[in-house]
């Protein structure tokens, strides 16, 4: 199905400007400039004929109420957090069908539950999301952090556990900060932006900093610990050990793959001595409660180790003097660990190394002599290990699959081979019995790229309609989760296929680098051999291919379907990032250029502009159909990206495909209510099967 001309919006209502900027030595048009600007009055009117057209054309597709209702029954499947321990008391996350937004509540040691915090009691309109949350020590107070509308501004409030009443907040600024209880549950150090006003104009978003605060205490009165003079992109992780004693702190510059670590001895000066500075890798640390300096990190190791030091001794804290406890592995990456008891009291560290994009788990001795052995766990993700940090023969494991919603399973130090059952989420309807089938592609270089493809058989008998899904970047790695749209498309009949592309974690750090910066191309090029490889077994073919990909994974395709219009049937862009002459200047852009390099410098420029969708759009191609969606709370990816795609599309295009454009309000890059991720699904998922021949009813 295709959507008749009529339907098309008239280019002329997005104008063009003759506008050309000498770039380095490069002449660069951006014609649509003037989309940049929500608030031009030209903007608006251009937008809301988008959402007429977007309105009229959506709600006309056939398949659209087939798929939200399936979607509705999947989406509203539950999903159950891992817990967190303090004292006796597990603090964790549950989502029940019906419900639109996960509540945080605590299970006291007599096994009952209470909720503490519900985002539609805090606002029935739904617009309220949990950003994050941590319990004290003693499991007598939690800090939780809320954003309206979308924002992701996380103001910050502490509530009393036992009584639920509200002994601080908000505390605005507080976005993407952790925070780290000092014992006693009076004082946390957290990370809180400098004001608008202390910062320079179009810097609202950085200047972020480490702060000590009491609480009830005004925060103007909190205590700056670290942040001054550093980079002004830096994000900050804060760790405080169980005793109170030992303060870690680290900084990364926006999205870059390495970090400066500093530890403080609180009952000391208190002085931050630097752990890892101007190094070229990750290292995460924290004093546990055997009163070591644990370190996971991929310094020396691309796939992660786990070693140890003295806190109390720098002459331990460098690589050369770590006692390992985990070396890397041959074909793992490390991604979690949790400290344990065994049954004869001896100290264990269970292990989550992940084997193309799948998770095991397995236990090792704490001293450093080796694995102890394997936990059966069955193919999938595992989302976390946790475990008391005060000890206990036991931890709890976030898991889930294609096919099974985020649930928490047990491991027992009596049975240390095995898990458990511990909180299964329900689902509201049926789910699909799918067969998951592993495969790879051979990218253009010759490297091998693996997927999971997803259908009701195992073997492709017949082609047939087919998303393929990628992200590749960000070390962000695509494991098996639970998806409803990915369950409500392949029970229609179609193909879900998801690319572990390069630019991800899948195979460890330099995988993510061979996908990054001057690399780039590598993932278009690993996605485009995806697609020719799905086709080239018989899984479907190009009139029946569709690709989809959200924020970078939006810059995938964009890509994708601008360097290869002819890969694919249809396309679904989320809140992309498609301008990469000036994404550095809107929203977050500014934290990412370590990921993709900066227009600043002439020859990343160059870079940028060999990929970027905006730029590569060509006048009188023919171009697939395309259905941009664009959330105008984005504080991260700022919609003009869309905007200005959609109407160089809507120009260029010289196919009866449509590009459409759909906008939401009031929500934002992340979270959202259930009713509205329906809504979206069925949208995308109708749109993708009208395109490329699969029917819902």
């Amino acid at each position: 199905m295709t959507a008749s001309p009529d339907l098309r919006p008239d280019p002329a209502l997005a104008p063009r400007l003759d506008l050309v900027e000498d770039l380095h030595g490069h002449r660069v048009a951006d014609p649509y400039r003037w989309l940049e600007d929500a608030a031009d009055p030209r903007t608006s009117d251009w937008s809301a004929a988008q959402d007429e057209y977007a309105t009229a054309l959506l709600g006309a597709l056939p398949d659209r109420e087939a798929f939200a209702a399936r979607l509705s029954e999947l989406v509203r499947s539950g999903a159950v957090g891992l817990p967190a321990w303090r004292a006796g008391r597990a603090f964790s996350t549950r989502r029940d069908p019906g419900q639109e937004h996960a509540v945080l509540r605590v299970r006291e040691p007599d096994g009952t539950h209470r909720v503490l915090v519900d985002p539609m009691q805090l606002d029935p309109a739904g617009t309220t999301t949990l950003d994050a949350w941590s319990p004290s020590p003693d499991g007598t107070r939690l800090a939780y952090q809320v954003s309206v509308g979308g924002d992701e501004e996380s103001r910050l409030f502490v509530l009393d556990v036992a009584t639920g009443e509200l002994l601080d907040g908000p505390v605005d600024r507080c976005r993407y900060s952790p925070v780290a209880w000092l014992p006693g549950g009076e004082e946390l150090f957290y990370v809180r932006r400098l004001a608008a006003s202390d910062v320079p104009a179009g810097e609202e978003q950085f200047h972020r900093r480490v702060w000590r605060h009491r609480v009830g205490a005004d925060p103007a009165t909190d205590v700056l610990v670290h942040g001054e003079g550093l980079d002004p992109t830096n994000y900050y992780g804060v760790r405080v050990s169980a005793d109170g004693r030992w303060l870690v702190v680290s900084a990364s510059a926006g999205t870059a793959p390495r970090d400066d670590v500093w530890l403080a001895d609180l009952h000391g000066d208190g002085t931050l001595a630097p752990l890892q500075v101007g190094v070229d890798a990750q290292t995460s640390a924290w004093v546990a409660r055997d009163g070591r300096l644990w370190l996971f990190s991929d310094r020396d190791a691309p796939r992660g180790r786990l070693a140890v030091a003295d806190p109390a001794d720098p002459g331990t804290w460098a690589p050369a003097a770590w006692t390992e406890v985990i070396a890397q592995s041959d074909d793992g990456v490390l991604t979690d660990v949790a400290l344990v008891d065994g049954v004869d009291g001896s100290l264990q560290v269970l292990a989550v190394h992940a084997v193309d994009a799948t998770d095991r788990l397995s236990l090792w001795a704490a001293d450093g002599s080796g694995r102890v052995g394997e936990v059966r766990v069955p193919p999938g993700s595992i989302a976390g290990v946790s475990a008391p940090p005060e000890g206990g023969t036991s931890a709890w494991v976030g898991y889930t699959d294609h096919a099974t919603p985020p649930s928490v399973l047990r491991w027992d130090a009596a049975d240390p081979t095995a898990l458990t059952d511990w909180e299964r989420a329900p689902v509201a309807g049926a789910v699909p019995d799918v067969v998951v089938t592993e495969t790879r592609a051979t990218s253009a270089d010759g490297t091998p790229v693996h997927l999971f493809v997803v259908a009701l058989e195992g073997a492709p008998s017949t082609p047939r309609p087919t998303v393929l899904y990628g992200y590749g970047g960000f070390n962000v790695s695509l494991t098996p989760g639970y998806s409803a749209q990915t369950l409500a498309w392949v029970a229609a009949g179609g193909v879900w296929a998801v690319a572990n592309l390069r630019g991800g974690s899948e195979h460890g750090e330099e995988w993510h680098r061979a996908g990054m910066r001057e690399r780039k191309q590598n993932v278009f090029d690993d996605f485009a051999a995806a697609g020719e490889h799905l086709v080239a077994q018989g899984w479907t073919t190009h009139p029946q291919l569709a690709v989809f990909g959200g924020s970078n994974g939006g810059l995938l395709v964009g890509a994708t379907l601008t360097q290869r219009p002819d890969l694919a049937a249809a396309v679904v862009c989320s809140a992309p990032l498609l301008d990469m002459v000036r994404y550095e200047l809107f929203g977050l852009g500014r934290t990412w250029n370590d990921e993709y390099g900066t227009a600043a410098d002439p020859e990343e420029l160059g870079w940028l502009l060999g990929y970027s969708p905006y730029h590569r759009v060509v006048e009188g191609a023919a171009y697939p159909a395309v259905l941009i969606t664009t959330f105008e709370s984005d504080t991260r990816v700022d919609p003009l990206h869309g905007r200005k795609l959609a109407a160089a599309l809507q120009h260029a295009t010289s196919g009866a495909a449509p590009i459409v454009l759909r906008r939401e309000v009031a929500v934002g890059h992340g979270a959202r209510a259930v009713s509205r991720t329906v809504g979206l699904a069925a949208d995308q998922l109708a749109f993708l099967a009208a395109h490329t021949g699969l029917s819902a009813r």
